[in-house]
């Protein structure tokens, strides 16, 4: 792997997906529509790019990070097509599913990579396809990308159901609300996925939005102000028994999930698959040397 391109590179999760390949890639190119931005990343090499035209048919790379959410089916299918590896965070089933679809004979597509989906589907794929509640926690105090905000907001309205789950310390167990993460709709078995925030009253108001989420001046509050801390954990249930993982700052783990992908593609058989079907089982103990926690317990 000499040669990796991150689209959105100047983004939170796109900055830490260079930072993790940093010292392991030759040359990382950080290309995206804003090349001032792109310049601000340090160790990469500025691009500008715009997905929406026929640019990503000119990229020269062996691999490409897509940290942005626009045209990934079409920037992904360019890339397969042309032997080029394919890593995708995102975290819609949609996007997901156009993908899934496509066909790769001479390069690996990974997706489902970061925590939610990704450690998640790690943590899920440990007990065997056997059906699960998988509880996502985020920190509010943590400066997230505009385009995980908008798609939080957006998907406010599949908030519904909602049940208990224990998850580390310091949080405890928590009330989660029924959220549309893409790990429902590709895991085997039964699962339910649900989403809490740091704070506990923040977490209550969550099906209350719903109502509101179009509103411009709750989306731009959002996406500027942060409170709370910028802790997050996810924790998987199943059969009595919790697995966990937990840290600080949701858009380095993503980030780094994705570089550590990248760093094993040379070693993957081409095709389309999600990240437990890509990775082994070190995968989140290698991910945890990085200051991250691991755990499995009984719930409460």
């Amino acid at each position: 792997m000499k040669r990796v391109a991150v689209l959105g590179g100047y983004g939170a999760v796109g900055r830490e997906v260079v930072a993790g390949l940093r010292g392991h890639v030759p040359e990382i190119v950080v290309a995206g529509r804003d090349l001032a931005k792109a310049r601000t990343v340090e160790g990469a090499t500025p691009m500008r790019l715009d997905l929406r035209s026929d640019d990503i048919e000119r990229l020269d790379a062996d691999a490409v990070v897509m940290c942005a959410e626009t045209e990934n089916v079409r920037v992904a299918e360019t890339c397969l097509a042309r032997g080029v590896h394919y890593v995708d965070v995102s975290a819609s089933y949609e996007v997901l599913a156009g993908i899934e679809r496509l066909d790769a004979t001479e390069a690996t597509a990974v997706l489902s990579v970061g925590l939610a989906p990704g450690v998640t589907n790690l943590l899920a794929h440990g007990f065997g396809g056997a059906d699960v509640d998988i509880g996502v926690l985020i920190g509010t105090g943590e400066q997230h990308g505009p385009g995980a905000v908008e798609w939080t907001l957006d998907s406010l309205g599949e908030v519904g159901e909602s049940w208990r789950m224990r998850f580390p310390p310091p949080y405890g167990t928590r009330t989660v609300h029924r959220f549309p993460f893409s790990d429902q709709y590709t895991l085997p078995g039964r699962v339910r996925t649900g989403l809490c925030l740091d704070s506990r009253a923040l977490t209550a108001l969550l099906p209350r939005l719903r109502r509101v989420r179009d509103a411009a001046p709750l989306r731009a509050a959002l996406r500027h102000v942060h409170v709370g801390g910028d802790g997050f954990a996810v924790a998987v249930e199943s059969g009595g028994r919790v697995r966990s993982f937990s840290g600080r700052r949701q858009s380095r783990a993503t980030g780094l999930a994705a570089a550590l992908v990248v760093r094993r593609l040379d070693g993957m058989p081409p095709g389309v698959r999600h990240i437990e079907d890509a990775v082994g089982p070190d995968f989140l103990p290698e991910l945890a040397a990085h200051g991250f926690d691991l755990g499995e317990y009984d719930p409460e």
